[in-house]
């Protein structure tokens, strides 16, 4: 089903679904006598690809999703645990260990360092599952996290939830009322905490990695379509997709498979 899921929300994508309109509308073009059809597709494939390009389409769509929470500020008191949601990483020996993380992943993990070390004493939880590689994201970023100076004893990994349904239940068993701080990127914490909170969790939102921005003053970077743009609403796409497939598993009421407990990182 996890597979399925992914595969089914990779080709929902604007770039992935406008470029297979396209390629239809040409097929009708070239080898039937459909034309008129295959240019309205082609048409619509061309219009589409622009206009999710265009920063005047791409960030007002993102926007209030990343701005639905606010940037984290200090709170009184103390924290028992940030955790940091899982993002995707490579691994490749030549490169080093900040790279191999994604931009997300990285942007995520900084954040929560900067986090945990206003707060003495905190735990940094790290999640992500392999995805195929021979290292987990939760250890990918731990290593990271080493690297920049956060102690191994202070950070739990949780290696085998594979997406933030599963990270919000598995974090629930030994969280349970002590305080959380939640880390994830701007146009995820909406749907995150929405998770966290259904898992029984009352996290404090540190949204970071912000994508949309409206101060932009050169005309050839407002007006031209760019791929930054096109990520905008790729990312705006992918959480609307995440809500639906959401409120459907509500409805079924499924539940994951076995989740691993999560363990210190040595």
């Amino acid at each position: 089903m996890f597979e399925l899921k992914k595969i089914l929300s990779s080709l929902l994508m604007p770039l992935p679904a406008l470029l297979i309109i396209g390629f239809i509308g040409l097929f009708l073009i070239m080898f039937t006598y459909k034309r008129g059809a295959g240019c309205a597709l082609t048409f619509i494939s061309l219009m589409g690809i622009f206009l999710f390009s265009f920063q005047p389409v791409s960030t007002p769509l993102l926007k209030p999703t990343e701005r639905a929470y606010k940037a984290f500020l200090p709170v009184e008191g103390t924290i028992d645990y940030v955790m940091v949601l899982g993002s995707g990483h490579t691994v490749d020996a030549d490169m080093p260990p900040t790279s191999e993380l994604s931009r997300n992943g990285l942007m995520r993990l900084a954040e929560g360092i900067r986090i945990l070390r206003m707060y003495p004493g905190a735990k940094l939880i790290l999640s992500g599952y392999a995805a195929g590689s021979s290292v987990s994201n939760a250890r990918m970023m731990a290593t990271v996290a080493v690297s920049l100076g956060v102690t191994k004893s202070d950070i739990i990994l949780l290696e085998s939830a594979k997406d933030t349904w599963e990270e919000a239940r598995q974090a629930s068993g030994f969280v349970g009322s002590k305080r959380l701080v939640l880390v994830t990127s701007a146009s995820h914490m909406k749907r995150a905490m929405t998770e966290f909170k259904s898992a029984g969790l009352q996290p404090i939102p540190a949204p970071t990695n912000y994508l949309a921005f409206d101060n932009i003053n050169q005309a050839w970077d407002r007006f031209t379509p760019q791929a930054k743009y096109l990520e905008q609403s790729e990312r705006y796409w992918h959480e609307q997709l995440g809500r639906w497939w959401l409120s459907l598993r509500n409805t079924l009421a499924t539940e994951p498979g076995p989740v691993e407990a999560a363990t210190p990182f040595e």
